[in-house]
């Protein structure tokens, strides 16, 4: 699978939830351990905005307006999201990361993403909803990782409660 000097691309899923920037640590601590380690990765960084539209999910007049303020809004969190991203790369003296940031339904723009940047690998955070909120959101994760080309990696978040 990995020719001699290509690096693998990993593709890390990151959003405003807390379960994102940990998936996001954890890659960073497990792929980037050491410079020698480090120089196998190449990381690309996601984020995803939903549309405007897809926040609402209403429509008619004067909603211009209003959808020029939920996409401001959109756009204001995800350079939150990506800042917080590099920061937590550049903390741990990852330099070969990109930051790619895109709009769409996560589900597929995700799979798409893999396929564009020949990911090897994709990594997000699990949200953990219940069997009731997964059934009616769908699962990002779930989705992905039966329809991405690649391995999928979902990293969970520690309970509160474990002893490690």
């Amino acid at each position: 699978m990995e020719m001699a000097g290509k690096k693998q691309v990993v593709l890390v899923a990151v959003d405003e939830s807390n379960e994102s920037m940990h998936a996001l640590e954890w890659a960073v601590e497990h792929l980037f351990s050491s410079a020698s380690v480090a120089a196998n990765f190449k990381i690309i960084l996601i984020h995803v905005k939903p549309p405007p539209v897809s926040i609402l999910r209403i429509s008619g007049p004067g909603m211009g307006d209003v959808l020029s303020i939920v996409d401001n809004d959109l756009k204001k969190t995800a350079a939150l999201v990506t800042d917080k991203a590099k920061e937590i790369c550049e903390k741990r003296s990852v330099t070969d990361f990109e930051v790619v940031a895109t709009e769409g339904d996560a589900r597929n723009v995700l799979c798409e993403a893999v396929e564009k940047h020949h990911a090897d690998m994709l990594i997000m955070g699990s949200h953990g909803y219940g069997t009731f909120k997964r059934a009616i959101l769908g699962s990002v994760s779930d989705y992905c990782a039966h329809h991405a080309p690649c391995s999928v990696l979902i990293v969970k978040k520690p309970k509160a409660n474990a002893n490690h």
